[in-house]
């Protein structure tokens, strides 16, 4: 089938189709199972891979007012889309960045001593008191002050001068894995933590936090995964319950026969068995298509649907194209042009490829590369 000039991703060898009304469905369910917590949204990442500016207005469409993103950068974007959602910046503050924070309306995550002070002397200079989560951490060893530095915080009555400590947060380490020890020792020290700053509000839970149960939400919650359709909790622990929110197509660029004992692609990595007819798709791990999910002699890979039939992967993943064995497809056969769901909604979910890749489905989404021509689904009104 040859492309239609006209189409505006004619010219694409991939391309994803984006659903922002899962997305927000997503969230809504969210924050049901979170009643009486705030849910808010982590958007870092570009939006997890979807796009950050898409997600954040289809977002405060369905009612949420509070993001997170890692970065200043990020929340420059998210706030030329919502000029009154809170964005907390999970980072903290990078040295000397704070005017720009403050030009933004950006909240950080103040994870240290050294940023409570740059953060609270910016407060005096400007003459006003400014927003800041206090982040700790419990267990996990990433960023946030120690117990330690936030016991002193909080009994030093100057140590928060022109600071208005509007959340205090931390970050489950193991919160995927619903028996893990970790997850009680981490909210019995929050729960400390917390008592140490009355009257300010909480926040714990990540996606898979919010599937831990009620003890965990606090009051505020900040999904990331789950809204994007991937699984928070590990495969083996329950099924999930999200809505996929991304299908990645690739285009056929040539269907080829293929002898019986010949290799296909990079070091000869897989000889077929058979006869066979194989469709080169154009896309590959430029495209965050990763080349752990290709085959060989010894492994199979991921697969692939074609009219509803799964196909799989032959050969190794290259930078740009990826090996099919369409041999057994029914009629009418793939021909170039047509199309291949790399995963989606076709019968492929985001955690099948990751699994045969080695990774998980925060790295593929994050990875999705800016070759893909992205059509959005809009929130329906």
């Amino acid at each position: 089938m040859i492309p239609d000039a006209s189409d505006p991703g004619a010219r694409c060898g991939a391309r994803l189709t984006i659903d922002l009304e899962a997305v927000c469905a997503n969230w809504i369910a969210l924050r049901h199972r979170a009643a009486g917590a705030e849910c808010a949204a982590a958007i870092k990442g570009n939006g997890y891979g979807l796009g950050l500016e898409q997600v954040v207005g289809a977002l405060s469409q369905a009612g949420c007012r509070t993001f997170f993103v890692a970065l200043p950068e990020e929340g420059f974007r998210a706030r030329t889309v919502s000029s009154t959602a809170r964005i907390f910046v999970l980072g903290g503050l990078i040295g000397g960045t704070g005017p720009d924070l403050l030009a933004h309306d950006l909240t950080p995550a103040l994870g240290s001593p050294a940023e409570i002070a740059e953060w609270g002397a910016l407060a005096r200079r400007s003459g006003r008191r400014l927003a800041a989560a206090l982040h700790v951490d419990t267990g996990m060893n990433r960023l946030g002050m120690r117990a330690s530095e936030a016991q002193a915080i909080a009994a030093d009555a100057r140590a928060l001068e022109g600071i208005d400590p509007v959340l205090i947060m931390s970050h489950l380490a193991c919160g995927s894995e619903p028996d893990h020890r970790m997850n009680q020792r981490q909210r019995t020290a929050f729960d400390g933590i917390r008592g140490l700053f009355p009257g300010i509000p909480g926040s714990l839970a990540n996606s898979a936090g919010i599937f831990l149960g009620e003890a965990y939400h606090h009051d505020l919650v900040r999904p990331g995964i789950a809204l994007y359709g991937g699984a928070a909790l590990d495969a083996h622990s329950q099924d999930n319950p999200m809505r996929p929110t991304v299908s990645a197509q690739a285009r056929i660029l040539q269907v080829r026969d293929v002898p019986a004992g010949e290799s296909i692609g990079y070091g000869a990595a897989e000889t077929v068995q058979r006869d066979s007819r194989i469709a080169i798709v154009a896309a590959g791990y430029a495209d965050g298509y990763h080349r752990r999910a290709g085959s060989s002699d010894a492994r199979s890979g991921a697969c692939g649907v074609f009219n509803g039939q799964k196909v799989q992967t032959i050969g190794r993943v290259s930078m740009d194209l990826i090996a099919f064995d369409v041999t057994d497809c029914a009629m009418p056969a793939p021909q170039r042009g047509d199309w291949i769901t790399l995963f989606g909604k076709d019968g492929i979910p985001l955690s099948a490829l990751a699994s045969h890749a080695g990774t998980i489905d925060y790295e593929l989404l994050t990875g999705l590369g800016a070759r893909y021509h992205r059509h959005y689904l809009p929130v329906r009104s």
